[in-house]
């Protein structure tokens, strides 16, 4: 692939790539100053405003890097949103729904990217169809991707932040416990492949679904 060609394409992945991940974050402080804690929104992070959310590494320099690998998938993650649990109105039960709703959010934005894919499709071929085709398979990708890894049931992942405010206090305290190895139990997947054979199946599975409802398949 030409240096032209990838400049290209990451020029198109930059919208997709960039609101997948700065959606996702600015849902968490949305969520939470809802449940009572402002702690998000007093700090400006409230905000379409990808400035407010991009973290160099995380939000363009790994998608990027994925991309000339090949990655099958792009990801990456924005700075976190500050979220003080314990100004919740029920910390432990609000927190489902502080976590739950990046992924909520991504889901949604696949949805989106899903319908404007099919709306792509039935335009007369001309000069901006192509990429946004493009841009449309890289916004569902990437937002399943994001999604996916999220869910995955490990502090402070999304996913471990929901399973933190199911279990019974005693064994949530236990559980939360694992947030300061977190990062270096998922590049020990990532690195050993397990998400190979766990995340990115059923994320391959949803997309497929997603194609198939809006009859892209």
């Amino acid at each position: 692939m030409s240096w032209a060609t990838t400049l290209q394409t990451l020029s198109i992945a930059a919208l997709p790539v960039i609101l997948a991940i700065t959606l996702h974050e600015a849902a968490h402080g949305y969520v939470a100053r809802h449940f009572g804690d402002p702690t998000a929104w007093q700090a400006g992070r409230i905000s379409l405003n990808p400035l407010r959310h991009i973290e160099l590494f995380g939000t363009i320099l790994l998608p990027a890097l994925l991309h000339f690998i090949g990655s099958p998938f792009l990801f990456g993650w924005a700075k976190p949103v500050p979220v003080n649990f314990s100004r919740l109105r029920n910390p432990k039960q609000d927190m489902f729904w502080v976590a739950l709703a990046g992924p909520a959010v991504n889901l949604l934005m696949a949805i989106a990217w899903t319908a404007l894919l099919k709306i792509d499709v039935l335009l007369p071929r001309n000069y901006f169809t192509f990429p946004l085709a493009l841009m449309c398979e890289i916004g569902i990708g990437v937002n399943l991707a994001l999604m996916g890894l999220n869910l995955l049931p490990l502090p402070p992942l999304d996913g471990g932040r929901i399973v933190t405010s199911l279990l019974p206090w005693q064994y949530a305290v236990r559980f939360a416990s694992l947030e300061r190895w977190g990062f270096f139990i998922l590049l020990g997947l990532l690195y050993l492949n397990v998400l190979d054979y766990t995340v990115w199946p059923l994320v391959s599975l949803l997309k497929h679904f997603l194609l198939i409802l809006f009859q892209l398949k």
